[in-house]
């Protein structure tokens, strides 16, 4: 005994490190999901072109062939 405490043994030393090791894996990937939280998991904050947007509308079913095809002459 060391100041009244017992002595930590093997199985101790494992428990400490396990707890730890899982700790920082933890905070690792805690700060992981924010980071992609952030930039958006899809490659959603990449700028699209006037011609991706009509062609994801048209997609869509927002707009008719004949409306898509004109927009699409006015932006080339």
């Amino acid at each position: 005994m060391m100041n009244g405490m017992p002595a930590m043994g093997p199985l101790m030393w494992i428990f400490m490190l396990l707890f730890w090791g899982l700790a920082i894996l933890g905070l690792v990937l805690a700060v992981r999901w924010a980071v992609s939280r952030g930039k958006g998991e899809k490659g959603e904050d990449k700028p699209q072109t006037p011609l991706e947007v009509l062609k994801l509308r048209y997609a869509r079913g927002e707009l008719t062939r004949e409306e898509f095809e004109r927009m699409k002459k006015e932006l080339e």
